[in-house]
């Protein structure tokens, strides 16, 4: 059978998105890692999945691959995508769209200017909840990494991830310590790693190394999850710019227990169809 698909970015997070509300499918990671692989397949950082909600008080369910076959939690970039994608193909007419995904529910809401902004919980920082193996909650772990120590804060945007600060991004050693700390016995789920550099109060540059995806133009959760560890460590103040090899992100946090909310753009790039 032939699936008709899209493919689409945020800020170079790229995703081939999948409309299963009209169309009738059962995707398995196999075809996501077929899919995903850049000279084999269509290439992409993430597959994003649109299915009818189980639950009757949200609009739609979202599911995540990455492009080795693992499903994840969460995809903040992905989301704005998402929200574009559902309103594009007539599949709603809300500007406010809920969306049940496999960390719970968010909030997508679409801009007169284009841009999306995306309601993205509370951050959880409990370690239980990330989940990271520490004996009490910190605003930073040390974590030994071929012998050494490694200063990071860790958070859970739905999906966890570890924000180390660097000097400058573009000699962080994204590449070396990226799948180290990815793949750490002290993150059970493994972890997307954020380096964060701190330009002054409101603005930031970040690059991210993906759990299952290796490092990406851009991560919205990432985004959100280094700049709540910046807000809480007293390095920064909301609303945060936050620069990425693919563009900007705003993220605003008012704090503990109050949600993220990330806006930034989505963009369609091509239509096509593939063979299942």
């Amino acid at each position: 059978m032939l699936l008709r698909f899209t493919k689409m970015h945020g800020l170079g997070n790229d995703f081939m998105v999948l409309d299963l509300v009209s169309q009738h499918a059962h995707i398995q990671p196999k075809h996501a890692k077929a899919w995903g692989d850049r000279h084999t397949g269509i290439g992409f950082d993430q597959l994003l999945i649109v299915e009818p909600p189980s639950d009757p008080d949200v609009d739609f369910r979202y599911r995540i691959f990455n492009a080795d076959g693992s499903e994840v939690e969460q995809c903040g970039n992905g989301a704005r995508c998402f929200a574009r994608f559902v309103l594009d193909k007539r599949l709603t007419s809300k500007r406010r769209i809920r969306v049940e995904t496999k960390s719970g529910i968010i909030e997508l809401r679409v801009r007169s200017d284009g841009q999306i902004s995306v309601d993205m919980g509370a951050p959880r920082l409990a370690p239980a909840q990330i989940p990271f193996q520490a004996e009490a909650e910190a605003l930073s772990y040390r974590v030994e990494v071929d012998g050494r120590e490694v200063e990071l804060a860790a958070v859970s945007m739905g999906n966890p991830h570890a924000v180390l600060r660097v000097d400058n991004v573009d000699t962080a050693p994204v590449h070396a310590l990226g799948p180290k700390l990815e793949h750490h016995p002290r993150f059970p789920q493994r972890v997307n790693v954020g380096f964060l550099q701190v330009v002054d109060r409101h603005q930031a540059r970040l690059r991210v190394w993906e759990r299952g995806a290796g490092e990406t133009q851009a991560c919205g959760t990432g985004a959100c999850a280094a700049a709540v560890a910046a807000i809480r460590q007293g390095w920064m103040e909301s609303p945060v710019q936050l620069e990425l090899p693919g563009g900007r992100l705003s993220i605003e946090w008012a704090g503990p227990g109050r949600p993220v909310i990330m806006t930034g753009p989505a963009v369609r790039v091509y239509e096509g169809q593939i063979r299942l």
